[in-house]
């Protein structure tokens, strides 16, 4: 038995190497495009927490954006309000997520299936109405953070580049993150919990814990994605980092990458992103042609494209779990066939 596979070995080291580029990028690209890399980021943050809840833990919540919107307006309350560093705010934002999604969690968790995922809708309106009514984050006219920002990092071209680290090291976190957890008794749990809650349940699983831990990790990993989002773009309204499009945009880039994978949230990032900074100009309509694309997808492809690359050996640049090297392998074979 062995976790490490050639492909898993080579994945890592492109992988490595690929976060080596990315870390030394914002001195050899201009300005604009290091920003926009850090949107794709963001976008394989949310993704990926969005995954982990759906994927993983067999939730399917149309109403992330509400942390979203809670980590943006936490980095507008502890550095436009209170003043403090916006770079070491933004772990603060996640850390507040997190403890506000516990008695969210109480509250969606007796809902099931559909009623489930509208039920993390209206937390999301909620959130977004109740913000709105708040003047002292600038109510429905959102606040501007860019005074504040400018006094912590004066230098333009230093914050664009920390904004942009930040960001990078938050993606290696979230990967890291998700294969321990997937690698642990509580991935182990959460999968027979997603497969066949009674089966595990009936096992000693605790299903509820199981689903409550992982509704509270993916709750932080999107706060301080939105978090990072408010200190790139210095101004936070309530109907934008809200919106509900957020939303559609995990989906999107989940089913299109890989449901259920980890490598699968990156690529479906990845292609969102590029397809938006072609079609952005096209208006809402673009949004039209993602939607048919993913209809395909999920009608032809699954699994998305990931799972279109590993194809049937079911390939993972990250390692999970065990696999029989050839030798066990064979004695299995031989001892069947017997």
């Amino acid at each position: 038995m062995r976790r490490f596979t050639p492909t898993s070995v080579v994945g890592l080291a492109v992988f490595c190497a690929l976060a080596i580029v990315l870390a030394i990028l914002p001195y050899l690209i201009p300005l604009g495009q290091t920003s926009q890399l850090t949107t794709l980021f963001i976008y394989i943050v949310i993704a990926s927490a969005w995954n982990l809840l759906a994927g993983y833990g067999g939730m399917v919540s149309i109403g992330q954006q509400a942390y979203i919107g809670l980590g943006a307006y936490s980095i507008v309350t502890l550095v436009g309000l209170a003043g403090l560093n916006p770079i070491l705010s933004i772990p603060i934002a996640a850390l507040v997520c997190a403890i506000i999604a516990l008695p969210i969690s109480y509250l969606v968790f007796r809902l099931v299936g559909g009623y489930f995922a509208v039920g993390t809708w209206v937390i999301s309106e909620i959130l977004r109405l109740t913000t709105m009514r708040i003047p002292a984050v600038g109510a429905g006219n959102g606040m501007s953070i860019q005074k504040a920002v400018t006094q912590a990092l004066p230098d333009r071209d230093l914050r664009i580049a920390i904004t942009y680290w930040v960001g990078l090291a938050l993606v290696a976190l979230v990967i890291v993150a998700i294969v321990l957890l997937v690698r642990s008794k509580l991935g182990l749990a959460l999968t027979a919990v997603r497969d066949e809650p009674i089966a595990a349940a009936t096992s000693g699983v605790n299903v509820v814990t199981a689903r409550r831990v992982v509704f509270i990790v993916a709750a932080g990993l999107t706060g301080a994605a939105g978090a990072v989002l408010a200190v790139q773009t210095l101004n936070v309204l309530p109907t934008s980092v809200y919106s509900v499009n957020y939303a559609a945009f995990m989906i999107f880039m989940v089913v299109i990458g890989g449901v259920g994978s980890i490598e699968g949230p990156i690529i479906g990032a990845a292609i969102f992103w590029t397809l938006e900074q072609f079609l952005k100009d096209y208006g809402p309509a673009y949004l039209i042609g993602l939607g048919l694309l993913a209809i395909v997808m999920v009608l032809f492809a699954p699994g998305g494209i990931w799972g279109l690359i590993s194809g049937k050996r079911q390939a993972n640049l990250f390692p999970i779990g065990y696999r029989l090297d050839r030798k066990a392998k064979a004695e299995a074979d031989g001892a069947t066939a017997k």
